[in-house]
């Protein structure tokens, strides 16, 4: 079973989703805005990959975070705090196969040895 987690108006999740129907690969979304993210997911996807990984500085919800939030962010507990108050700071997709994460981010050489 594949999950992409993230948000359906995001250039990269529509990207992600469309390599995965363009190549007749059966997966579910997950949104983030309306679905949620637990704290229990989010701890295992850190032990998985490091959080830092996971936390999108790119992003305009990054951008909007005050400078104290931003600078307070220095180990998973905190991050992970912070992912489920702004989970749009989550980066996309996370793609999870059989519960265990695959990829952070779209890599499509990564997507076609896993997935093709």
């Amino acid at each position: 079973m594949i999950t992409i987690y993230g948000i359906p108006n995001c250039n990269t999740i529509k990207k992600t989703r469309s390599w995965f129907e363009q190549h007749h690969i059966p997966y579910s979304f997950h949104d983030y805005r309306k679905d949620g993210i637990t704290r229990e997911k989010l701890r295992a996807w850190c032990r998985e990959v490091n959080w830092e990984k996971l936390l999108n500085r790119q992003s305009t919800s990054w951008r909007k975070l005050d400078p104290e939030t931003q600078a307070g962010i220095t180990t998973a507990a905190k991050a992970i705090t912070v992912l489920l108050e702004h989970p749009t700071l989550i980066k996309r997709p996370v793609i999870e196969k059989d519960d265990s994460i695959v990829q952070v981010g779209f890599d499509e050489e990564m997507m076609e040895k896993v997935f093709l």
